[in-house]
């Protein structure tokens, strides 16, 4: 844990329906369950939200199913914890009900500057460059975690 950085992370996800198809249903029901998990995470520090409370109104991707989320912990731990060792664990199990598998990296992680909050075009920059370059100092993921600037 890093008192002068905090890890940000982007993931995207294109939707295999609309939100409001029933397909989706059970994603749609678990995001506020989901938010309200990470925000009393520890470690947890900021997520991406619009004032509905998620992300998924956000659309900074020309695909419109192309969905994405961000958010700021303390450490790769905090955020691994939340990711893999909570509720949130069996979201990631059924993705392929809800999401199309994508070709690509579909998440990076980067240090930011602690009080910095990221924007999306920044992360959209950062998961570009984990594409083409794969794990760096620049953007990484959790296979290759990078510390952060000294």
């Amino acid at each position: 844990m890093s008192q002068n950085y905090h890890l940000a992370q982007i993931n995207i996800a294109r939707m295999k329906a609309p939100l409001d198809d029933p397909q989706m249903q059970a994603f749609v029901d678990g995001l506020d369950p989901l938010n309200a998990l990470a925000d009393d995470a520890p470690g947890f520090i900021w997520r991406l939200q619009t004032d509905e409370g998620d992300a998924t109104g956000l659309r900074p991707y020309p695909d419109d199913y192309l969905i994405v989320n961000m958010s700021v912990w303390d450490s790769v731990e905090s955020l691994r914890e939340y990711t893999y060792k909570t509720a949130h664990v069996e979201f990631v199990r059924r993705r392929k009900e809800w999401f199309e598998k994508l070709e690509q990296p579909i998440y990076a992680l980067w240090w930011q500057p602690a009080g910095q909050i990221p924007t999306v075009a920044e992360a959209k920059t950062r998961l570009d460059h984990l594409i083409q370059h794969g794990d760096s100092p620049t953007a990484f993921t959790f296979g290759k975690p990078f510390p952060p600037p000294k």
